[in-house]
């Protein structure tokens, strides 16, 4: 009977390792999902986040107030959300049109709908794929970890100026995001107003 007991213990023990290794592996794989998500995304081509997505305030600035608007075209910028998370997340406004070389201004609302603080990464994608080079953003959410409080409701706006350089047959962007909530403690996020609010015409 001895024999017996000792065998069942050892074969737990050997489960409880089994259990807390597997454990451990889907903490590691959650904590890595975003970076590993963003690699995939720049090996492969396809919702890439590069160093283009992240210009800083002053070159994009620059890149504005040097662009001619050109009233001649129009192009419809449609704007997504998904949440992979315990997130509430949504545009204000669904549709944009908008003339190439003009500054605009979308915003993005995300809830904490948990009773414990989250943090989370937003990754974008652009349809078509080729577009995303003639999107350039002041300023964005996507940037940087965000942290909410519960039950926190905040407002994000997206700085943006389409390049006149886009091509010609190119009249449709969507602009998606999907928010991740990610396990490392991130600073909570700044001030929501836009960087460029006196230059940039917010869409209501």
């Amino acid at each position: 009977m001895s024999e017996l007991v000792g065998v069942r213990q050892k074969d737990n023990a050997q489960m409880l390792g089994k259990l807390l290794m597997l454990a451990i592996l889907m903490f590691a794989f959650g904590y890595a999902l975003v970076p590993l998500y963003e690699k995939i995304c720049e090996i492969t081509g396809i919702n890439v986040l590069t160093a283009k997505e992240k210009l800083n305030y002053d070159e994009a600035k620059r890149f504005a107030e040097n662009t001619q608007v050109d009233i001649n075209r129009l192009i419809s910028v449609e704007f997504d959300a998904n949440a992979h998370g315990p997130w509430t997340f949504k545009p204000r406004n669904n549709v944009l049109e908008a003339h190439p070389g003009e500054l605009l201004t979308v915003v993005y609302e995300i809830t904490n709908n948990l009773d414990r603080a989250v943090s989370g990464q937003a990754i974008p994608s652009y349809a078509p794929t080729q577009s995303a080079s003639y999107f350039k953003k002041l300023q964005c959410f996507c940037f940087e970890q965000q942290t909410l409080q519960p039950g926190e409701t905040m407002e994000f706006p997206v700085v943006f100026v389409v390049d006149p350089e886009l091509p010609d047959g190119i009249r449709n962007i969507t602009l998606s995001y999907t928010f991740f909530e990610v396990g490392a403690p991130v600073a909570r996020a700044p001030s929501t107003k836009p960087a460029g609010q006196a230059l940039a015409t917010e869409v209501q």
